[in-house]
């Protein structure tokens, strides 16, 4: 550890002291050495996954100057920002589109820092690093999905290519209660949301939010139970490991929020929504039963309602979702940055974002032109 100094590629990130890591990282749990430490251990990445960790590292003096997760994928599972397209391109033209580089936090569409650094320095110095190790590497593309805008502009900068996606987010404008954020939508919507709640009610369903530290083992499997089930439904393979959550759940309890819905005393859904001092994102569901609206209740407002009885400032509800709007939750930009080592499909690709970005900018436009919210009364104004 000692001789540590400059860039070092990782293979795993228990080769950094927790702590160093965690300095850099700072409040976002995904982010978080005990988080993609358990993506590790739990071999939802590593081995056979197509995820390889190669966390890209600087080092002063042995101690961790600044870090950028990273991994290289065999394909384009578990990203949702879909470059499926690029990669039947490449094929048909008789180039090999995987294995490429990406920075992300698997299988988690969250928006948050992706250069862990102190200076704008330290972070030009993570981009660079990333893009010589890229290009050394003989990989067909250099990715990295939802960083801060800042960071997109940086790596714009630096040569890459920007595209922009669309989330939609809740924002906590100081409601007092559940009725007082229904009372800035308009009458539709205020009318619908409470007409789903009231339904679930008279069906005998009632709702329990319990923190990770409350969670039992056996809510846990209950949790998986459904969550496994909402992959077989779409003819998929989960993604985690009943071990990751357990290990979750005993290592950052504060963080984790589960969401049971039960009828009578039978456990019938869950929810898994993790959080961080200011924000609380939506991440996985299911259900042993079909119950109409059961899905907006246990994956949305009863993650609004925690928002708003802890203070929280925002609700993330995950990737993509027009559905999301009429709930309550706005469109909010999200980022990524593309290195192509191919010229000609580096210049087709940045044609077609290019085109792709109009075409978004037009369809924020027009959700806007379908808020929820009566005029003047959004969560920011």
């Amino acid at each position: 550890m000692n001789a540590r100094h400059g860039i070092q590629i990782l293979e795993s990130i228990s080769a950094v002291p927790a702590a160093q890591w965690d300095a850099l990282a700072g409040d976002n749990p995904f982010l978080s050495h005990t988080y993609l430490g358990a993506l590790e251990s739990s071999s939802c990445v590593g081995g056979e996954t197509g995820w390889t960790p190669c966390h890209l590292t600087l080092w002063r003096n042995a101690s961790l100057a600044a870090a950028m997760p990273l991994y290289l994928k065999m394909h384009s599972y578990g990203e949702y920002v879909f470059d499926w397209a690029w990669a039947d391109a490449f094929q048909r033209h008789g180039l090999r589109y995987y294995p490429k580089l990406l920075s992300a936090i698997p299988f988690t569409p969250v928006t948050g820092p992706r250069l862990l650094a102190a200076s704008d320095a330290d972070r030009l110095a993570l981009i660079e690093g990333a893009l010589d190790f890229a290009s050394r590497s003989g990989v067909s593309s250099l990715h990295c999905l939802f960083p801060t805008q800042a960071e997109a502009r940086a790596m714009a900068d630096a040569g890459m290519l920007l595209r922009q996606t669309v989330q939609f987010h809740w924002q906590n404008a100081g409601y007092a209660d559940f009725d007082g954020f229904l009372a800035r939508m308009n009458h539709d919507k205020r009318k619908k949301i409470r007409q789903e709640r009231r339904r679930l009610r008279e069906m005998g369903l009632r709702f329990q939010r319990l923190t990770g530290a409350a969670a039992q083992e056996s809510d846990w499997r209950f949790f998986y139970d459904c969550y496994r089930r909402t992959y077989r439904q779409h003819m998929s393979t989960p993604y985690l490991s009943f071990e990751f959550f357990l290990t979750l759940a005993r290592a950052m309890p504060e963080n984790l929020v589960l969401v049971l819905a039960y009828e009578g005393e039978r456990p019938v859904a869950a929810a898994f929504d993790v959080r961080s001092q200011d924000a609380l994102y939506g991440r996985y569901w299911g259900t042993r039963e079909f119950y109409p609206g059961l899905h907006f209740e246990a994956c949305y407002y009863q993650a609004i309602e925690h928002c708003i009885e802890h203070g929280i400032a925002r609700f993330e509800g995950g990737a993509q979702g027009e559905h999301k709007l009429a709930r309550g939750l706005l469109p909010v930009a999200t980022y990524s940055a593309h290195w192509i080592a191919q010229p000609e499909f580096r210049h087709a690709i940045a044609e077609h974002l290019r085109r792709e970005t109009r075409g978004i900018d037009h369809y924020v436009h027009e959700l806007s032109e379908h808020s929820p919210f009566v005029r003047g009364q959004t969560p920011d104004g």
